[in-house]
């Protein structure tokens, strides 16, 4: 089904209230996924959706599920809600009822975040009446699916967004339990940055004939986003990310790490350096990382040390700076990490930090995005520009300790007091070629008696 490109808002038939508060906030031309989404959504048809971070994706979703609940007469029963929109973390679970307030201010449909990292009483109460909208995270709903506190007798409208992280984080098996504890008769989009082969099969088994969008390449960065790569050795990194983040240009960045102690040792030493900063990962409390967040949403923080669970959930516009600190082990978390950057069509800067072990990550990121980063030096100043993906080694080589040639004429060094000629005490006469030694020649003979070396092959047996 191909849908024709609308220009404005106004022209998607949405409610009267959604388009007040879309103007609102400014917005009046809609995005390629929202410009293909929307009408789809609207016209009941289910939807399996590609496209990249930042281009709107949330938006897509939430704006005609606010129409069908403006146009609707029915609510959900108690324990229940209208809509189910599973995300598969906090934060960005966090980030899409933020949206649905937004858009939703002269619509004011009833609301309820489920999530872990919280206690659960508030969540069950809220529950109690039933919802227009749940939000939720696939570990703490079927918490609650579990206990009763929440059935999903009432669904009528599932979406499953970022639904290759859900997978990446193991919920496959609780989405496919969720999904067959909702009615039949139902409205399911499925929205993901990328389309492996598990989420194709889970589209299959639980989508009808869904309209199938994809907007630009698979995990291709947005061109708005300038690119670029630094070797240097491990220990070098921290000192080398405190310049990094130190020039003018740099208003607001966040910091991406493979672990939850690394974000601590960046943000700990950053904050040495006088820097504004404050990480988040999975060991912080949820109100910890909200916190941070917040802070760094108002400015107050200027940096934000992260790790790849809460990538997705960092909706922020304005960052102007995403620094790569260790490389992904899935070239996709690359795409997702720069995501964060150049969004509402503004401009950002990625740096990648590279070490001798992670070339090969990076040779998957550069395969996977089909171009080699321009490689810069600790100044920012580009050494060697972008290209296209090669397959040949990147980034200077190794540098490699001459070894001594093997042989008996190599030189040892100083031999101990009390070994080598007669006359090694007496500086004007010359060395011997060989000294006495307490090894038995192999060919025979006496000990300390000299032989001419085999040209190849030589060997010596202990005594």
């Amino acid at each position: 089904m191909k849908v024709d490109f609308l220009t404005q808002f106004t022209d998607l038939g949405l409610a009267e209230p959604i388009l007040k508060a879309l103007t609102d906030e400014g917005y009046i031309t809609p995005t390629p996924i929202q410009a293909e989404a929307i009408p789809a959504l609207m016209a009941g048809r289910d939807l399996l959706g590609t496209a990249q971070t930042g281009t709107g994706k949330t938006a897509a979703f939430t704006l005609p599920i606010l129409d069908a609940i403006v146009k609707s007469k029915s609510r959900a029963q108690g324990k229940s809600c209208t809509v189910l929109i599973l995300a598969p973390t906090r934060e960005l679970a966090l980030q899409i009822a933020e949206s649905v307030k937004t858009y939703g201010r002269h619509v004011r449909p009833t609301l309820a975040v489920v999530m872990g990292g919280v206690k659960p009483g508030a969540q069950i109460r809220t529950m109690q009446r039933g919802v227009d909208v749940l939000i939720a995270t696939p570990g703490r709903l079927m918490d609650h699916m579990q206990t009763g506190a929440i059935n999903l007798g009432s669904v009528k409208t599932v979406i499953l967004d970022e639904a290759d992280q859900m997978m990446d984080l193991g919920f496959l098996p609780a989405i496919r339990r969720i999904l067959a504890a909702t009615p039949k008769e139902r409205q399911t989009a499925l929205l993901s940055a990328t389309m492996p082969k598990a989420i194709r099969a889970l589209a299959h088994d639980f989508l009808n004939q869904p309209v199938q969008i994809s907007v630009a390449p698979v995990a291709r960065p947005i061109e708005q986003i300038t690119q670029s790569v630094q070797f240097l050795d491990r220990p070098q990194k921290l000192e080398r990310l405190v310049r990094v983040l130190s020039v003018p240009e740099m208003t607001s960045g966040i910091v991406f790490t493979r672990t939850k102690r690394g974000a601590d040792k960046v943000a700990q030493r950053l904050s040495k350096a006088g820097l504004a900063v404050d990480a988040i990962h999975g060991n912080k409390s949820q109100n910890q990382r909200q916190r941070a967040l917040d802070a760094f949403k108002k400015g107050k923080t200027q940096i934000l040390v992260a790790t790849d669970i809460a990538a997705r959930g960092i909706d922020i516009d304005g960052v102007s700076h995403v620094i790569n600190f260790e490389l992904p082990n899935v070239p996709e978390s690359y795409v997702h990490r720069i995501g964060r950057t150049a969004r509402a069509g503004n401009t950002g800067i990625a740096v990648a930090f590279c070490d001798e072990e992670e070339k090969p990550l990076l040779k998957d990121i550069e395969r996977l995005i089909g171009y080699r980063l321009a490689v810069t030096n600790e100044d920012g100043v580009e050494q060697h520009p972008s290209k296209p993906f090669t397959e040949e080694a990147r980034g200077p080589a190794p540098v490699k300790k001459s070894r001594p040639r093997g042989g008996r004429n190599r030189n040892r060094g100083p031999r101990p007091d009390g070994q080598g000629s007669a006359s090694a005490g007496n500086g004007n006469a010359s060395p011997k070629r060989f000294g006495k030694s307490k090894f038995k020649p192999a060919g025979g003979g006496k000990p300390g008696q000299s032989r001419t070396p085999r040209s190849t092959g030589d060997t010596r047996r202990s005594a």
